[in-house]
């Protein structure tokens, strides 16, 4: 339930993060709302599931470069992992493109400080301890 809930809030951050950004290119203009509702479905799974399988491991092996540059390699990471998505967007027939790097490095800024608000204001970035304890008091 709680990965469907990060679909959802993805799937958000990308319509507005789109809206926001001329350089970035999601699902086709003159399609229908229902096209672009399930496009924009489609892209934030395809996503989440980028930053649940590939993301964490490409953490680890830059850690180093991480604590090096103070975690502004995070911004690094997070666009790396929008340019994956785009490409496996691509392969499966969807559009998510980006005018350059620094486009996705925008979008993924502007992600993220998305992602974070939603997910702060329903709860999904909680942890189950931390609802169990929070319950309690």
């Amino acid at each position: 339930m709680r990965f469907l809930g990060h679909v959802i809030v993805t799937g958000l951050a990308l319509w507005i993060t789109a809206l926001i950004l001329p350089g970035m290119h999601l699902g086709e203009n003159s399609a229908s709302l229902l096209t672009q509702v399930l496009t924009i479905g489609a892209i934030a799974l395809i996503l989440a599931l980028i930053n649940t399988i590939v993301k964490p491991i490409l953490e680890f092996f830059a850690l180093p470069l991480t604590c090096l540059t103070l975690g502004l390699f995070q911004l690094v990471i997070n666009t790396l992992m929008l340019l994956l998505a785009s490409w496996v967007s691509g392969l499966a027939g969807l559009t998510l493109q980006f005018d350059s790097f620094w486009w996705a490095l925008g979008a993924g800024i502007i992600i993220g400080i998305l992602s974070a608000i939603v997910e702060a204001v329903t709860g999904l970035g909680e942890s189950r301890g931390d609802r169990s304890r929070a319950a309690r008091d």
